[in-house]
């Protein structure tokens, strides 16, 4: 009978496994709504998420709880997909989706595992903690930080605006504010640089002045 268990266990755990590699497929929808070529998959953007949560050097939080935020907060996106505000799909009934995907892969779980990534799932949504407080802006700074990056592969300064104007106001915790202000001096230098005027220090500003494209 033991054997039996621990044989369908571990056909589980395969499952489960299997389920979390369609993240490595699960192409970021704000970028292919945009027409970038080979956008991000969700893995690569919880993979920067993690290495960014075991890099800040906050000793007030727990560091090993916000790595395990970044690597859980998405996971729901292997079984429902990238839901993204374009999509029109409310935020309760994104929600419900994502508790139901949820659900599903932790049942797959040995019960302390099980119990363990659904509480952090459930922490990350409901903000319920400074490290998830923490780990909501790392989110929000690797997309602006992607964004420039696809701004600079594709040279053309400037045209993911909309990201950086959708996370204004939205960074609190003095780290990510300085990574944010050292992201956009750098980012307004290449503007600067590609012919648009320099006046005003906001990036919208600097924005409304690039050429049009044709």
């Amino acid at each position: 009978m033991a054997a039996s268990t621990s044989k369908a266990s571990m056909q589980n755990l395969l499952q489960f496994m299997k389920l979390i590699g369609q993240l490595k497929r699960v192409p970021r929808t704000g970028w292919v709504y945009r027409n970038v070529e080979k956008p991000e998959s969700v893995s690569d953007h919880m993979y920067r998420m993690a290495v960014m949560a075991f890099s800040i050097g906050d000793t007030k939080l727990n560091k090993d709880r916000c790595i395990k935020l970044a690597l859980v907060h998405d996971m729901a996106e292997c079984i429902v997909g990238d839901i993204a505000p374009a999509d029109n799909i409310s935020k309760n009934e994104k929600h419900r989706r994502e508790e139901e995907a949820m659900k599903h892969l932790t049942g797959l779980l040995s019960e302390d595992v099980k119990k363990e990534i659904y509480e952090i799932w459930e922490e990350y949504e409901y903000q319920s903690s400074p490290e998830a407080k923490l780990v909501k802006e790392l989110d929000q700074f690797e997309m602006i930080l992607q964004a420039y990056e696809y701004e600079d592969q594709e040279k053309k300064p400037g045209r993911m605006q909309e990201f950086f104007d959708s996370t204004k106001g939205r960074f609190h915790h003095p780290e990510v504010v300085q990574l944010v202000k050292s992201l956009n001096e750098e980012r307004n230098s290449q503007i600067s640089a590609a012919g648009s005027s320099s006046e005003g220090s906001l990036p919208q500003a600097i924005q409304s002045q690039l050429p049009k494209e044709t």
